[in-house]
């Protein structure tokens, strides 16, 4: 699917106080390094996900998923489909933080293995919390599956 950017600026905007306009996510995606994995349905993209893959890490820089789509398990495939995509390019470790007032991401994250490492006090701009998260990726064999 080519991105529609000014679509997934929509979605971005129905989940974040400060969403990314069109043109903040095709400068983005278009960087070296970025992995943007989109969940089209009926045509349309319903969520969708940007990481950024250096060397054997990689960092979930946002997640998407519009509200009418919430709670049907797309924000857990397209994480699965993005931490997939940054294994292949040699990621071992992926990276995130979500507001400690964001239930429903605190919640999609441990449930997918990531796990507490820390805590930036008053990131963000609402006063809340930022959890630090990381998971490990299983590896993959020499055919390409996972180990």
């Amino acid at each position: 699917m080519t991105p529609d950017f000014t679509a997934l600026a929509r979605i971005h905007a129905e989940g974040f106080d400060r969403p990314w306009s069109a043109s903040e996510l095709e400068r983005l995606a278009a960087m070296d390094g970025m992995i943007l994995t989109i969940r089209p349905e009926a045509g349309e993209p319903v969520g969708f996900a940007l990481l950024q893959s250096v060397l054997d890490e990689a960092e979930v820089l946002t997640l998407a998923v519009t509200r009418t789509a919430r709670g049907h398990g797309r924000g857990r495939a397209l994480l699965e489909a993005a931490e997939s995509a940054a294994r292949e390019r040699g990621a071992r470790r992926v990276f995130l933080d979500v507001s400690d007032r964001n239930r429903a991401g605190l919640a999609l994250y441990r449930a997918a293995g990531f796990r507490e490492t820390g805590r930036r006090r008053a990131y963000y701009s609402d006063g809340s919390d930022a959890i630090l998260m990381e998971k490990t990726l299983p590896g993959l064999d020499a055919s390409g599956r996972t180990a």
